[in-house]
């Protein structure tokens, strides 16, 4: 018997049957607060629960489902999310600092106001997501930020290399040594390497403007 408790009451939320949380299915189930800081949640399936303010600290997600899952406010700093399925979920103002979001699928994932500074998300499917936060010296080489909204977001240090984003909303970004080389930029033209680029009037990352 697992007994799933809150981060700081240390109220008993739920007790789950059997000795792990992998694999386990908790769809629909309120969880706010929960504590699951370090716990083994590989294939977990937490779609449309609520895990406000979770705890996941370097916690193991691979392959979970949180699809439609509200996770406002939850912190995932350092947590491993790497094919996990994100899709619709809520995680404003979520802390995913280091986090590793390999190839997760958060199409119209609600990200505004997240800490993603320093989070792996090479080859993620971020399209058409709300991404205005923090993504300083974030990886989001090969991802798919088709329709994505990083309007106002602190791109500083983020590597986007060999990325799609097209038709990306990008404006009053904070973009101070952004890597872009060979990815699509938000007008559908590949941005060529560096070294192409020396006789640029100006900033090479604008040049869509």
């Amino acid at each position: 018997m697992i007994l799933i408790k809150h981060k700081e009451t240390r109220e008993v939320l739920l007790q789950v049957e059997g000795d792990s949380l992998a694999g386990a299915t908790l769809v629909g189930k309120r969880l706010t607060g929960a504590d699951f800081s370090g716990v083994d949640l590989t294939g977990i399936d937490l779609q449309n629960a609520d895990i406000t303010e979770a705890d996941f600290t370097g916690a193991n997600l691979t392959s979970a489902n949180l699809q439609s899952a509200s996770c406002k406010g939850a912190i995932l700093v350092g947590a491993t999310l790497e094919s996990a399925n994100l899709t619709d979920a809520i995680m404003t103002d979520a802390r995913l600092a280091e986090a590793s979001l390999k190839h997760a699928t958060a199409r119209y994932a609600q990200l505004q106001g997240c800490d993603l500074s320093g989070a792996d998300l090479t080859g993620a499917d971020l399209s058409v997501a709300d991404l205005r936060g923090n993504l300083n010296d974030a990886t989001l080489a090969q991802a798919d930020l088709r329709g994505a909204n990083l309007t106002g977001a602190n791109l500083t240090g983020a590597n986007f290399v060999r990325a799609n984003l097209t038709d990306a909303k990008l404006a009053d970004a904070t973009m101070t040594r952004v890597r872009m080389e060979n990815a699509i930029g938000p007008n559908g033209q590949r941005i060529a390497p560096v070294s192409a680029r020396k006789t640029a009037a100006k900033p090479w990352w604008q040049f869509w403007n």
